[in-house]
């Protein structure tokens, strides 16, 4: 890398391989003492037991599709009343799933003008949901697009007074519940959102650029954003301003990781989502190489959600 990529002065951070045989691993939540993540292609939730061994928390693979797209889970949290809530990309809703059944909790496609992506359920039960706002995987060419709401009811609404934004991807919320961040991922920048009581969103401003495509990210409690970077392929711990304090590198042939989360005791162990055949889903399926790593850091995720 050159002296003047912003990753060369982080402080370095060796990761290790928890878990290895997935297709392509995303939107990692530590929730009840456990990681969960999405296991896209092969259209499931996956939870990871306290030895590592995996499994499946929520199996879509049954479901009819309303559109006729694949079913492919993306970003997920949990309502108040203990529901599991997940985003249906391709199908464009939010589906809950109350530990039998699926049903659909809002259905987003006249709002979202391409896939939904992830979504933060902060503790109202109100969800953030970020789009790609365009075909990514039809080959369209980027174009903005507006973060959506998601309320405890399921009413949902598109956020346009907020403008469009360039692909945004992973999304958190401050554990006081005042700051809501996105990455947006085909703009290299990491975005603050203010948050007031009754979940609105304003005062948009730029948190960091980054010298790559920002993915899945969460925050710490002294306000830094660790973000998966695959195309580095890295994850590396942004504060405002955009230094990059810490980096966690990975072997571009082994794993490209687009997302974290901070879990485990405290919340110091990051835990890092991989793959390698993201936008080819049938390679994903046929050759398993998504991995699960962790890391020891520093700093714990706190109260931050997700």
């Amino acid at each position: 890398m050159s002296d003047a990529d912003p990753l060369t002065d982080a402080r370095e951070v060796v990761p290790r391989e928890l878990s290895r045989g997935y297709t392509w691993a995303e939107c990692p939540r530590w929730h009840d003492g456990a990681l969960w993540f999405s296991d896209m292609y092969a259209h499931r939730l996956v939870r990871l037991d306290a030895a590592g061994a995996p499994e499946t928390a929520l199996d879509l693979s049954g479901r009819a599709s309303v559109n006729g797209t694949e079913v492919i889970p993306g970003g997920f949290g949990w309502l108040p009343d203990g529901r599991l809530i997940v985003t249906s990309m391709h199908e464009r809703l939010v589906l809950a799933f109350d530990g039998e059944r699926v049903t659909v909790h809002a259905d987003l496609r006249e709002l979202a003008t391409g896939p939904v992506n992830d979504m933060v359920v902060d503790a109202d039960g109100r969800a953030y949901v970020t789009q790609l706002g365009f075909e990514l995987f039809a080959g369209e060419e980027p174009r903005d697009s507006a973060l959506l709401v998601v309320e405890p009811d399921g009413t949902a609404r598109a956020l346009t007074e907020l403008g469009g934004f360039g692909g945004a991807n992973g999304i958190a919320v401050s554990s006081d519940g005042t700051r809501v961040v996105t990455a947006e991922a085909f703009a290299n920048r990491i975005t603050v959102l203010d948050r007031d009581a009754d979940g609105r969103l304003s005062g948009r401003r730029v948190f960091a650029t980054t010298s790559s495509l920002p993915d899945g990210i969460c925050l710490d409690e002294e306000g830094g954003v660790w973000t998966g970077m695959p195309s580095v392929p890295a994850v590396a711990r942004i504060v405002e301003g955009g230094a990059v304090t810490d980096v966690v590198r990975f072997d571009p042939q082994v794993a490209l990781p687009p997302a974290c989360v901070l879990g485990g005791e405290d919340r110091r162990t990051l835990y890092i989502c991989a793959g390698l055949d993201v936008l080819d889903w049938e390679e994903s399926r046929r050759q398993r190489r998504g991995s699960v790593w962790a890391a020891d850091v520093a700093v714990g995720g706190g109260a931050n959600r997700p």
